[in-house]
């Protein structure tokens, strides 16, 4: 059986214990790397022997490998001169300064890796002295004494993040009648539009049908509306893509959920696709029967 294709790009992410290593691979995967932490050496030297992967049927996603101190095998010197000559190998180093790392040992209450029965400041100062040539090899150099864990998943995505799909976008139609849906992130109101429930000839048909659209659209309110729902999903979904977020749920609702929401979920979709976006529509209770029931009288003049 001959060995899977090499991926066409790989990142080993090292540094001082502490310095936020799991906190890197987690937001790499999160982006759609590939991680696997502590490989053992020689199943390194053996992946880094496989040829690149190649343009169709091979393995595209790109490779984060987690190596420190405790990586069995772990030879600074040797695997910085494995990696020095490959153009397909990067590599990042997490430094901390010697007090934080202090700081947050004492904090998790763990025992540092090379001082199990000594003082953290004993182990930090020997890993320090061991990865030096990582560290002066190393492709990238990134500092966390003054990052949060939030703040260090911001300056991977700003770095590693710039191809990576942006989030999951659903745009959904419910009715309130029939509840509120559990997962949606934004929720707009649509029921100030006039109802085609109220109109003999539109009640049996929804929000697909051509003279429900129009009857929709006529409501002196509904452009305005929609244009200004548009610029605040325009505002709000790059900032959703920024902080990491996987999936986004947008759900217009109306009373039955058959008529005016779905007209005005379908229209918000096109305009986001023109904008750039690749939104999956969803109608909750398109399927339902229309009932005089769930639906709120039309206002009477008196």
């Amino acid at each position: 059986m001959s060995p899977a294709p090499r991926p066409d790009r790989i990142l080993l992410v090292t540094g001082m214990s502490g310095a936020g290593k799991t906190t890197v691979l987690k937001t790499l995967e999160d982006l759609g790397w590939e991680t696997v932490d502590q490989l053992p050496l020689p199943l390194l030297g053996r992946l880094l022997d496989t040829p690149a992967a190649s343009a169709f049927g091979g393995e595209s996603r790109p490779l984060a490998i987690g190596i420190s101190s405790r990586t069995r095998g772990f030879d600074a010197q040797a695997i910085a001169e494995r990696v020095g000559g490959d153009r397909q190998v990067s590599s990042l180093f997490l430094d901390c300064g010697g007090n934080e790392l202090v700081r947050r040992y004492s904090e998790t209450r763990r025992r540092h890796p090379l001082a199990l029965d000594r003082p953290a400041s004993d182990g930090i100062a020997a890993e320090r002295s061991l990865l030096d040539p990582l560290r002066r090899a190393a492709d990238r150099i990134v500092d966390t004494t003054d990052f949060s864990a939030r703040a260090l998943q911001e300056e991977i995505r700003r770095e590693f993040g710039r191809d990576a799909p942006g989030p999951t976008l659903t745009i959904m139609s419910f009715g309130f009648a029939r509840g509120l849906p559990r997962n949606a992130d934004n929720v707009v109101d649509m029921r100030f539009l006039h109802n085609p429930h109220w109109v003999d000839e539109l009640r049996p048909l929804t929000g697909l049908d051509r003279p429900v659209q129009d009857y929709v659209a006529a409501d002196p309110a509904y452009a305005p509306a929609l244009d200004a729902a548009e610029r605040l999903l325009l505002t709000l979904l790059p900032g959703y893509a920024r902080e990491g977020k996987s999936y986004v749920t947008v759900a217009f609702g109306c009373t039955g959920g058959r008529h005016r929401s779905v007209h005005v979920a379908e229209t918000m979709a096109a305009r986001l696709r023109v904008a750039g976006f690749s939104p999956t529509v969803e109608h909750r209770d398109l399927g339902t029967s229309p009932q005089d029931a769930v639906e709120a009288f039309p206002a009477r003049a008196a």
